[in-house]
């Protein structure tokens, strides 16, 4: 796959050649110096003694502290007393740091004037292009990349959806994935009642005492002392945890204010659940984000827009799918400016791309 040129910045022009280097100050115990640069989901650079150096695994909202000569991206609560913390608000090289937004060389589209119809992405939009864009972009992330899922539990409330999950984790197209408690958690109903929420998750007839199914596969989880553990007890080999445990592919469930049980695997501390999460967005070359608008955000806004790879610089992609047009967009308006919206069914969307790759 032909990745977007990375252009670096000339930083033997001005006003690069005679910036100071970035001024830091230090953070006290708990809290930050009043005027902290905060980090965006660019690539950036930071001048240390002279050099400009880029800034690595970066996400946004975050803050630089200078160790060993070095910039590293730190979240402001893991900063500790007297780290030196890079201060001040200009981004334009001018003090010591540069955010190189227009990083990467792409052909513009070309328009006959300011005015145009469906600019944006909504349910009329047209996702041809961006589809044929995945296939490529998963294929070749596959085996050059690491590719991050995020799910919310429509994802296995169908019977093909579930199986087609499933079927993308064992051919390798997922490193990682990240959900909620209710995913596994209805992932697992299925296999042992083929219900979600109660629901047949083909027929979608209601079961007698179906409401009772999920808190009752929780219990067997629970009893059983893990997801593995279950699977192995009741000789389940379906769905989305046992495609994931049985390639041993890593997940991260990360937990919630309203979650039922929960299952033992779940990370009940919002901050421990950040950290997993972090360690896999660092790596991330593809993100892609379904049906669920709070863990999409979470994710969106400690994924970068870029990566390096052997292969050198290159942009993260970020797919935002939903049937909402509300939920693909809003993390857009988060700041995620790299996210790819496509406004569609779940279903079909999960279907129709294991059936392509």
């Amino acid at each position: 796959m032909q990745f977007p040129a990375f252009i670096a910045p000339d930083f033997d022009k001005e006003p690069f050649l005679s910036a100071p280097d970035a001024a830091t100050e230090p953070a006290g115990d708990g809290f930050l110096p009043e005027n902290f640069y905060a980090t965006t989901i660019y690539p950036e650079y930071v001048k240390i003694g002279g050099e400009w150096k880029m800034l690595h695994q970066s996400r946004m909202d975050c803050v630089v502290v200078i160790r060993n000569g070095e910039p590293a991206v730190v979240e402001p609560r893991r900063v500790r007393c007297g780290d030196r913390v890079v201060v001040g608000r200009k981004d334009d090289g001018s003090t010591g740091v540069y955010v190189h937004a227009d990083c990467f060389a792409e052909a513009k589209e070309s328009t006959d004037g300011a005015f145009a119809f469906r600019t944006g992405q909504s349910r009329e939009t047209s996702f041809s292009r961006e589809y044929d864009q995945l296939y490529e972009v998963l294929r070749h992330d596959k085996d050059h990349g690491y590719i991050v899922w995020v799910l919310g539990p429509a994802c296995v409330f169908d019977f093909d959806s579930r199986n087609a999950m499933a079927n993308l984790i064992k051919k390798g197209y997922c490193h990682c994935l990240f959900a909620g408690n209710a995913l596994a958690t209805h992932d697992l109903e299925a296999a042992l009642f083929h219900t979600g929420l109660g629901q047949d998750i083909y027929t979608k007839k209601h079961v007698e005492n179906g409401h009772y199914h999920h808190l009752h596969t929780i219990n067997l989880v629970r009893r059983a002392g893990s997801i593995k553990g279950f699977l192995e007890e009741h000789k389940l080999d379906t769905g989305v945890m046992h495609a994931l445990i049985s390639t041993n592919t890593p997940f991260v469930l990360a937990g919630s204010i309203r979650d039922d049980g929960p299952l033992p695997e779940v990370i009940g501390n919002v901050y421990e659940a950040q950290n997993a999460m972090r360690e896999h967005t660092r790596r991330a070359t593809t993100v892609i984000c379904l049906a669920t608008q709070l863990h999409t955000i979470a994710t969106g806004n400690m994924t970068p827009s870029y990566c390096e790879t052997e292969e050198g610089v290159r942009p993260v992609y970020i797919y935002s799918v939903d049937i909402s047009e509300f939920a693909v967009n809003k993390l857009l308006d988060r700041g995620s400016l790299s996210v790819k919206g496509l406004v569609t069914n779940i279903q079909d969307f999960l279907v129709n791309l294991e059936r392509n790759l």
